[in-house]
């Protein structure tokens, strides 16, 4: 009995960067693939009726700040188990990623070309954002509240194999959202594990199939969100003599704060349009 679709950790990409003869992994992306339609509104289709996708890498604005490169890591089909890819994270003084607008809200994304992943056997999917997510409004609907379950995908403390890049699953449960529901914040706050590696990771809602009596069940997994980072608890060493700070600890609190879904779109539709924009210029 699968809980989380097997696809959905293919979408999953370590990112890294390069020091040396060695790559350090610092963060986790996913990609995503906005629906393309046509002047109408409606869906373009393939030659198959498929729905057509643009796809992006999804992360961290500080995962991709004060880099010049990063690497992405997929398995592959074929010969080698890895490949690591080099990406530039500028081009000609511009960066080729966009972040969302409001300086608070912590969600990057740039666009990734599927052929040259598909033309290296690359194993890959994506989460399409009409499909396979949840908004705010959708997370209402269906009556998401504390304690429902979740998962982090991701590559916590750079746990990156040398042979294969396969992500890691930890469980948690929403720890608050009414915030977010009565739109008095723009995140929420989940019950889980979150370590340095893990920011950028997908939050993916539990499925359950039992509800309490006035309540609904969630019925499939989706996206509902991106890691932003965990909350530090600090405790404060004070000397004795002099009354001052001697040493502050600094521990995980376990609770973390996840961007939502709104703004992963937000973000994407953002970078789409400046592509757009680029590409009727040329």
């Amino acid at each position: 009995m699968a809980l989380i679709p097997p696809f959905f950790l293919d979408c999953v990409v370590s990112i890294g960067i390069q020091a040396t003869d060695t790559t350090h992994w610092i963060g986790t992306g996913f990609i995503v693939g906005r629906p393309l339609t046509d002047t109408d509104g409606q869906p373009v289709r393939d030659k198959n009726g498929q729905k057509t996708y643009h796809t992006f890498l999804v992360t961290n604005k500080h995962v991709l700040q004060n880099n010049l490169a990063i690497v992405l890591r997929f398995n592959t089909l074929q010969g080698a188990r890895i490949k690591d890819y080099p990406v530039q994270l500028r081009n000609n003084d511009n960066p080729i990623w966009v972040g969302h607008n409001s300086i608070e809200v912590d969600v990057a994304a740039f666009n990734i070309n599927p052929n040259t992943l598909k033309g290296d056997s690359a194993v890959f999917d994506f989460f399409k954002l009409d499909e396979h997510t949840m908004s705010v409004s959708d997370l209402k609907k269906n009556g998401a509240s504390e304690g429902d379950g979740v998962f982090v995908l991701g590559f916590p403390m750079g746990i990156v194999s040398t042979q294969s890049s396969h992500a890691i699953s930890r469980s948690g449960s929403i720890a608050r959202i009414r915030d977010l529901l009565d739109n008095r914040a723009s995140l929420f706050l989940i019950d889980a594990n979150i370590f340095p590696g893990n920011s950028g990771s997908p939050v993916i809602i539990r499925p359950e199939m039992i509800a309490i009596d006035g309540t609904t069940s969630i019925k499939s997994a989706a996206l509902i969100g991106i890691v932003k980072g965990y909350i530090p608890f600090r405790d404060v060493a004070i000397s004795q003599q002099t009354g001052n700070t001697r040493v502050i600890f600094e521990e995980n609190s376990g609770l973390a704060w996840v961007e939502t879904v709104d703004s992963i779109k937000d973000t994407v539709e953002l970078c789409y349009s400046q592509i757009v924009s680029m590409n009727s210029r040329e």
